[in-house]
């Protein structure tokens, strides 16, 4: 039987290159620090860090579940990255990791914090 992935020369989590430079894929994305992040990468997770310290209520649809298909979670906005949003609910001291690619929005009690570097210049 010919195993063709693994006669491949790059492996999972390698760099792609196209002629000497190297194309980012998701494992080799550079790390930044939360105020360094680029806000073209990121809308949603931007936008979440302008609103942290936030009462949110994220809507989110899990579809392999029956069970828990779809469900609502409330907290205030601790962080956010490209694919995740964490929140606390002080009250009951309960923190909640959440995975972006189950949500389908976000609600909020307040105005929304929004910053004009977001809106194209084209």
């Amino acid at each position: 039987m010919d195993n063709k992935f693994f006669n491949q020369s790059g492996f999972p989590g390698s760099p792609i290159y196209s002629g000497n430079t190297a194309l980012p894929n998701q494992q080799t994305v550079p790390n930044y620090a939360v105020n360094e992040v680029p806000f073209e990468q990121s809308y949603i997770e931007n936008i979440l860090r302008l609103n942290r310290g936030k009462n949110v209520r994220v809507h989110m649809t899990f579809p392999d579940s029956t069970e828990w298909r779809d469900m609502e979670f409330q907290g205030i906005i601790e962080e956010s990255g490209r694919d995740h949003i964490i929140l606390s609910e002080p009250a009951t001291g309960k923190w909640q990791l959440l995975l972006m690619i189950y949500v389908d929005f976000i609600t909020f009690d307040e105005r929304v914090n929004y910053s004009q570097q977001f809106v194209p210049s084209n």
